[in-house]
């Protein structure tokens, strides 16, 4: 028979007597008391609404297959921005291996310009993942952030999160496919910051307090620039709120604190970044061109189809939506409503009318380009869209009802998932060549790379455009032309020689300006996408070809005897 415990005051201690546990030790208490609370938390609720979490079981799958099946199924997604995203993510994870080369390159300035999350999310992936895995991981988790933050949004305003399936088409809209993931992963995020606003003003909590103030500054670290559209919209929402909740003290903290973190930041962000003049103006033709802002770009057939799958998901919803609001009539969910509720109801119908409002006159009024921002206001016809969707009525009580709600948005998603993930792999097939070559470069190439040919892409924003820079993401070395040169990333280059010589405005969309003598003698290897490129080397007999791989063309300076 075994002998009974020993009271815990009489068990033998782990660690001295009056000795503190460590701050470490503490925290991975905190963390390990979290998850396990959480994970606990879950099941309770499976056991007591399994219907539900069925439903929501549904509606994650369908999330997980639209934003992630793509990058699966092919090795370089074609998104035009996303090698340079996955340069700077090597850049962030070898900054000191100097077999890469990087720290004798680059500055890092995570205070002056913190565009942060995205990338330190890539280089923890790429601690124990592949560079190129690594990226894809994280281009996911900034699409993600779109659908969580509908869903958040609509929890905030009391109806159902599973409206955040709405926000799956805007994953792969035009900014997606160009590449703009942290100026999407914010739009997800801002959105979260409204309805946990609603949520803390609803039924004030320190939970969801912190929340808030956790979202705004990733939205700080995520895309700095859609910090002030946040913390406005966050005031705004106090204030429209305000006769339904009589209260704006939980959000005063978090507004706060974003607020001084905005007004620090603009003391040492560089000046440069929107030093030009800011050509507001009034644009009322643009209503006329706004889906081709929103939508992707493509050619011939593949543009039809396209716009046919984006065009049935736009019809599913607005009937949904429709077939929502008849039957909140029907169940007569309007009954035995008190003053406070119905001052709810109404706060959260015109909360998102006057934000897309906003955006709306935003993108009619801003320019094209501030600074070497470029592409401002397209962008916003984006927001509009998005932060739109909020004025969709609750949907009807009941499982079937909800069931039948997530399969019927579900199909036309499905497709669009399945169209992009036809369209990565297409694209897959054309770059076998660049795979190929690629393995016949040094560690650390000092590469120069020229696109002439841009054919093997549907895409009116060629995905080839920048395909190079997956050569420093995976090797290290040099690049002719970099992000970094813009001066809106953490990372700059160091001025002396090891920095690349500077090359003129759109370069890379201009290869035909290249002459050797000017702008190659620094470089020691060579990468051209085109025709036969030998003439550009032909006054240079150290440069000599190494292979040609579809496309593809690679050329190597040989050392000086």
């Amino acid at each position: 028979m075994d002998a009974p415990d020993a009271p815990a005051s009489e068990r033998p201690s782990a660690r001295p007597p009056g000795e503190e546990p460590s701050a470490a030790a503490r925290a991975r208490a905190w963390i390990s008391g979290t998850v396990v609370g959480a994970a606990a938390s879950a099941m309770r609720a499976v056991k007591q609404r399994p219907g539900e979490a069925f439903i929501g079981a549904l509606a994650t799958s369908l999330t997980l297959y639209v934003v992630a099946y793509p990058f699966w199924v092919c090795r370089y997604p074609p998104l035009v921005d996303l090698p340079f995203h996955a340069a700077q993510t090597s850049i962030f994870r070898h900054y000191l291996d100097p077999e890469f080369h990087f720290r004798e390159q680059f500055s890092l300035h995570p205070i002056e310009t913190p565009y942060l999350s995205m990338y330190l999310l890539g280089a923890a992936f790429a601690l124990c993942l592949s560079i190129v895995s690594a990226t894809k991981l994280m281009a996911i988790c900034m699409l993600l952030l779109l659908p969580c933050g509908l869903s958040v949004l609509f929890w905030g305003m009391k109806k159902s999160p599973l409206w955040g399936l709405a926000a799956l088409p805007f994953a792969w809209s035009n900014l997606a496919h160009w590449g703009f993931l942290n100026f999407l992963g914010a739009v997800g995020l801002y959105a979260m910051c409204i309805g946990l606003a609603l949520r803390a003003l609803s039924a004030p909590s320190r939970r969801v307090s912190i929340a808030l103030g956790v979202a705004i500054f990733a939205v700080f670290f995520t895309h700095v620039y859609r910090l002030p559209f946040t913390l406005l919209s966050v005031a705004l929402t106090a204030v429209v709120m305000y006769p339904a909740t009589r209260r704006v003290r939980p959000v005063l903290l978090p507004f706060g604190l974003g607020s001084l973190a905005l007004i620090g930041w603009n003391w040492v962000r560089p000046k440069q970044d929107t030093s030009a003049p800011i050509d507001l103006g009034f644009h009322p033709e643009r209503l006329a061109e706004w889906d081709r802002h929103l939508l992707p770009a493509a050619r011939g057939a593949h543009q039809a189809a396209e716009r046919a799958r984006f065009d049935s998901i736009i019809q599913t919803v607005l009937v949904l939506g429709a077939v929502a609001l008849l039957l909140f009539l029907w169940q007569r969910r309007f009954k035995g409503r008190s003053r406070q509720e119905w001052l709810w109801g109404l706060g959260v119908s015109l909360l998102p009318l006057l934000l897309t409002g906003g955006y709306l006159v935003t993108y009619l009024t801003l320019p094209m380009e501030i600074g070497e921002w470029w592409y401002v206001y397209p962008r916003e016809i984006t927001t509009a869209c998005f932060i739109a969707l909020a004025v969709l009525p609750d949907l009807p009580r009941g499982f079937w009802y909800r069931v039948a709600f997530v399969v019927a948005l579900g199909y036309p998603v499905m497709r669009l998932g399945l169209g992009v993930a036809q369209e990565f792999a297409d694209f897959d097939h054309t770059t076998e060549d660049f795979t190929r070559i690629t393995q016949e470069l040094p560690p650390a190439p000092k590469l120069l790379y020229l696109v002439f040919d841009h054919s093997g892409s549907p895409r009116v924003s060629s995905p080839y455009l920048h395909l190079p820079a997956w050569v420093q993401a995976e090797r290290g070395g040099w690049l002719s032309f970099h992000f970094v040169s813009f001066g809106h990333s953490p990372i700059r280059y160091r001025e002396g020689e090891h920095r690349p010589p500077p090359v003129p405005r759109r370069w890379e969309w201009t290869p035909q300006r290249y002459r050797h003598q000017t702008h190659g003698a620094w470089f020691d290897t060579f990468l051209v996408r085109g025709g036969d490129p030998s003439r550009l080397f032909a006054g240079d007999p150290s440069v000599k070809l190494v292979k040609r791989e579809g496309r593809w063309w690679l050329f190597r300076r040989e050392p000086t005897p």
